[in-house]
């Protein structure tokens, strides 16, 4: 399918190891810098490599796919994020981007919103039928359960919200963090867990959290949120049924080319995981693919072959689990991952 892409080329230089914001967009199976005028600027027939570096060594590597891009775009946007992370020494974090459900992260590199416009490269761009999406991007993430407890992010919605559970509004340098009247006590401390990794780890401590009760609502959320409408109630079986769906929805694989071809292998559904399970030898894929989103793993030992692969089994698991074209994948190199990650781990501190 990818035997237009030449694997042995190296088409990345050593700009691409300076600091700051690198996009390149896939122009017949090749990857062309995108000039820093046009950045923000996406075109829903094209497939995007966006690099984003930090002075502390920390690199980001984002795969943005429009909606009209074809598969075999797609596939060699895989293909040259693979080696890019290769070239910058499986370094970056790296996750896939679908038009208009990209994450926090990825808006967060263009301050003043991003553009999404009709057409391709193969079309000259001369379609100019354009929208955009709001210059600050926000997040809300559902906190509920009792004993397996989850986090995961929902619609920026008060329709999301119920008095039940606990919510945590993502405002960027704020993370309000809202309890439900009729959370439990187990939520709320979950809540605040979350929040407050969000600021240690993803704000490197440049946040502050905020706790509001039910009927409590800040101004500086309904700015965000809308006027609050009457919330509906949700009883103590919803936690235990959420647990029990938890328990369920989540499961983790090993990935191996030791038969000489990639191979899956299930090694538990009985989270949250103990980390021992975690071979620094092998990657993995973290299954969230009814929460809308899948993670791969790369042992820092593995071979070669298998952290190359790391995009292509997840296109491949996508579409075998027969999960939406827009699921999220965020592939994370061992040491390097997020609060989202390690919650469905035992004891990750």
């Amino acid at each position: 399918m990818y035997e237009c892409v030449c694997l042995g080329e190296d088409v990345f230089d050593t700009s691409a190891n300076q600091p700051g914001l690198h996009i390149w967009r896939i122009e017949k199976m090749k990857p062309v810098p995108v000039p820093a005028e046009s950045w923000g600027t996406f075109y829903t027939g094209d497939s995007y490599l966006v690099l984003h570096n930090v002075l502390d060594g920390q690199s980001d590597l984002h795969m943005w796919l429009g909606d009209k891009s074809t598969r075999d775009e797609c596939g060699s946007c895989a293909v040259y994020a693979t080696k890019l992370d290769k070239h910058l020494g499986s370094r970056p974090i790296q996750q896939r981007q679908t038009q208009g459900n990209e994450s926090e992260d990825f808006m967060n590199l263009f301050p003043q919103g991003v553009k999404y416009k009709e057409g391709g490269v193969d079309s000259g761009f001369h379609k100019v039928g354009e929208k955009s999406t709001a210059a600050l991007i926000r997040k809300l993430y559902h906190i509920k359960g009792k004993k397996s407890i989850r986090a995961r992010e929902v619609e920026l919605s008060w329709s999301s919200v119920n008095k039940g559970d606990c919510f945590v509004l993502d405002a960027g340098e704020v993370l309000f963090v809202w309890c439900g009247s009729n959370s439990n006590m187990f939520e709320r401390s979950k809540a605040m867990e979350v929040a407050n990794a969000i600021r240690d780890m993803e704000r490197k401590g440049k946040a502050a959290v905020k706790k509001v009760n039910d009927g409590e609502e800040l101004v500086e959320m309904l700015q965000i949120l809308g006027a609050k409408p009457s919330l509906p109630e949700e009883s103590p079986e919803d936690d235990k049924e959420a647990d029990r769906s938890h328990g369920k929805e989540v499961v983790l694989y090993k990935i191996s080319d030791a038969t000489g071809s990639m191979k899956r292998t299930k090694i538990s559904s009985d989270n949250p995981f103990g980390r021992e399970l975690l071979v620094t030898d092998d990657c993995f894929i973290l299954d969230c693919g009814q929460c809308g989103k899948i993670f791969i793993w790369k042992g820092r030992k593995a071979n070669e072959d298998e952290k190359r692969a790391a995009l292509q089994v997840a296109e491949g698991f996508i579409t075998e689990m027969n999960y939406p074209p827009k699921t999220q994948v965020e592939i994370l190199l061992e040491g390097k991952e997020t609060v989202m990650f390690k919650q469905f781990f035992k004891s990750w501190n």
